[in-house]
């Protein structure tokens, strides 16, 4: 399939592996790449620069194919040394950057000095059209259904995703809810150029984390994500358990007054204990609605291959036959 995306990131098929805390290693990302699609390393996931420098190379000796790397700007008293980052990314010969969290508008110049392809990911129409304005190539448009942290306006992507392709001269990628066949088709017809994938890519045979997350995934149905910190404007979408429900507790009878160090028990540290050690009730941990469609554990390449075939089929029979003689 040729869209504007797989031409700008010069891979098979339309569909990239979003950025995930403590899943994004190098494994996966070279799983989605040799597939077809483009795999990302979570930058920050890596606690040095040195490290990701190390995971670039990993990557790179398990692929040959163009995959990127997340690089999420986060409100922090104790920031990462982001320059450093920036410029492992780019001694890496990296040549898509995910970005994510605040605008990027300050490392932006060096990726692009650099030949890189920057995507950043944006929950609204607006942002989306700031990204593009400080010279984005293209952008993740993330709905109210997606996993981690949906913003603030609460727009699903049936409205979203037309909504951008109304506003943007850049392309973009629908990402929220994205799972199979059905949700590229739509999300091509609703303007986008492809698909971004969290939740769907944690189950897979290659995804670097405990077979207990995996499983729990399976077993959940749409129906058993929540909405956290949003008293805090920082709202997020996880995958309910104890932990969860305890800190939901502490928002309702906190209300207002509510401040982060009351939930850090819940929300602090918690990646590494869940995703490598498979402890599913350490805390609040990211999962998207999409949790409800996904019922099996297939290989990357299995899942992908899976998705344009049934993509082609939809396209071909179902929507070809339904047009008018």
């Amino acid at each position: 399939m040729k869209t504007r995306i797989t031409e700008m990131l010069n891979i098979e098929h339309p569909i990239i592996q979003g950025g995930m805390h403590y899943v994004g290693f190098a494994e996966l990302a070279a799983a989605v790449s040799n597939s077809g699609g483009l795999g990302i390393i979570t930058g920050l996931t890596q606690k040095t620069a040195p490290d990701l420098a190390n995971e670039i190379a990993r990557c790179r000796d398990m692929t040959d194919k163009p995959f990127g790397v997340n690089l999420t700007f986060l409100p922090s008293v104790e920031a990462p040394d982001y320059p450093a980052y920036v410029q492992t990314i780019i001694n890496g010969g990296v040549k898509v950057v995910e970005t994510a969290g605040r605008n990027p508008a300050q490392v932006l110049p060096y990726l692009k000095d650099a030949g890189i392809t920057v995507i950043h990911k944006c929950t609204s129409v607006r942002h989306s059209l700031k990204a593009q304005e400080i010279g984005c190539d293209a952008v993740s448009v993330d709905g109210f259904e997606c996993g981690g942290h949906p913003g603030e306006d609460d727009i699903p992507n049936m409205i979203l995703l037309p909504r951008a392709a109304d506003e943007l001269e850049i392309p973009f990628v629908a990402s929220g809810g994205m799972a199979d066949g059905r949700s590229l088709v739509a999300a091509l017809a609703m303007g986008a150029e492809g698909m971004n994938m969290g939740t769907r890519f944690m189950v897979t045979r290659e995804a670097p984390i405990h077979e207990r997350v995996k499983q729990a995934i399976v077993a959940a149905t749409e129906l058993d994500t929540r909405l956290v910190m949003r008293p805090l404007r920082n709202t997020e979408r996880v995958l309910t358990n104890t932990a969860v429900e305890r800190l939901l507790e502490k928002e309702k009878k906190l209300g207002a007054d509510i401040a982060f160090e009351d939930i850090m028990e819940e929300v602090a540290g918690v990646y590494p204990k869940v995703m490598l050690e498979g402890d599913m009730d350490a805390g609040a941990w990211s999962c998207g609605m999409v949790a409800g469609l996904i019922n099996d554990i297939p290989t990357c390449q299995e899942l992908i291959d899976r998705i344009m075939e049934e993509a082609d089929g939809l396209i071909r029979q179902r929507l070809e036959g339904m047009r008018a003689a």
